[in-house]
């Protein structure tokens, strides 16, 4: 087998969107085969799998969850090994995910574990999102391979290689997307009145939505809702008879999400009504927060801390979404920041991790799972 560095490095070469990752599938089950053993086995889903790797005394079913797909960015790093599938790359570091559960499977057949592990290797993190549906087929077809904790991590560029940072309860938020279509009437700009005016009523309803968490949502609920992208017009004398806005929303409870779409209704309804426009919302994916069990994520915590070269940090929780949360909402479980030391945020075209947190994280996670135990 290649050394970690550059199976990771390969998979940064061939970036797949949700439920295109053909090739990166095919290269993890290649790796895979190469070192395979009798007590280990896979189950193919999509494109995505899992491996199963029956332990020796199995009093736990462990999981391992890593995600497989890139995002539509262009990358920027310059770096020998960057992407070559034009406008797609690793700029979440699912390349390094994928390669630490490359690296437990590796060493579990080295060395068989005492528990049965299941690494599950999901599609579609960015999105669609894999990990409910994911979830739902192991439920109806695979019962039997539902853990009984599941375990996953996500780097982190502001912290140094080696750190562990996660807490009890919510890590990240929920999360949806949001797309807002309005239709109404174009024409020329010197015959306003004979218009009926999208790009008014978009930057209208753009102002609108920014009250609604200042406004609506409980000042101790965080919440977050932000347009990143509006398009309307064509040309600068001619009035729009369409826009759109494409945003995000974010908050700590599900209660908060449920009370910003009843809002967005209400002020897209009245956005129609005023402006004598047609207004569509969809809500895209929509993911569940990943809230950490308690033990579980003292239990990292505490490994870590015991784990020479690991430091465990006690973070603060964050506005960032993860579809980990739907398997958190049903199985016991606990997700962490990986330190991964660079300038350059998740999602960002330069974004370039250590890859020395590589083989750190594979012997950390190895060993707390080796090591871990009920209450």
């Amino acid at each position: 087998m290649k050394s970690f560095m550059e199976v990771r490095r390969d998979l940064h070469r061939i970036p797949e969107i949700g439920f295109q990752e053909f090739k990166t599938q095919q290269y993890l089950l290649d790796t895979i085969t190469s070192f395979i053993k009798p007590y280990m086995r896979i189950i193919k889903w999509r494109t995505g799998f899992i491996l199963v790797i029956e332990g020796i005394n199995p009093r736990l079913q462990l999981g391992w969850r890593t995600d497989l797909d890139g995002l539509p960015v262009q990358e920027q790093t310059n770096l020998s090994y960057a992407s070559e599938h034009e406008g797609f790359m690793h700029a979440c570091g699912h390349d390094f995910h994928m390669t630490i559960a490359l690296g437990l499977a590796k060493r579990f057949a080295d060395v068989q574990p005492e528990h049965t592990i299941l690494l599950y290797f999901q599609p579609a993190e960015e999105g669609p999102g894999g990990a409910e549906p994911m979830l739902e087929w192991v439920k109806a077809e695979h019962p039997e391979l539902l853990p009984d904790y599941m375990f996953a991590c996500h780097i982190a560029p502001e912290y140094p290689v080696g750190t562990v940072a996660t807490r009890p309860g919510m890590l990240f938020a929920n999360t949806s997307e949001l797309f807002i279509d309005l239709k109404g009437l174009g024409g020329h700009a010197a015959f306003p009145h004979h218009t009926k005016d999208m790009t008014v009523a978009a930057a209208s309803l753009i102002m609108q939505l920014q009250t609604i968490v200042s406004r609506n949502i409980n000042p101790l609920e965080g919440s977050v809702i932000t347009v990143g992208k509006m398009i309307s017009g064509t040309v600068q004398n001619v009035i729009s008879d369409a826009a759109r806005l494409e945003g995000t929303i974010r908050t700590v409870t599900a209660e908060s999400m449920a009370q910003i779409k009843k809002r967005i209704q209400t002020l897209c309804e009245a956005t129609a009504l005023a402006f004598e426009c047609d207004v569509t919302i969809d809500y895209g994916s929509m993911y569940y927060q990943v809230y950490n069990d308690a033990h579980c994520a003292t239990s990292l915590l505490q490994y870590a801390d015991s784990v020479e070269g690991m430091t465990a940090y006690e973070c603060p929780p964050a506005m960032t979404g993860e579809d980990f949360g739907f398997f958190l909402k049903e199985i016991p479980g606990a997700m962490f920041w990986a330190g991964a030391n660079t300038p350059y945020g998740l999602h960002h075209a330069k974004i370039s991790p250590d890859e020395n947190l590589i083989e750190q994280n594979i012997l950390f996670v190895e060993g707390f799972l080796r090591q871990f135990h009920l209450k």
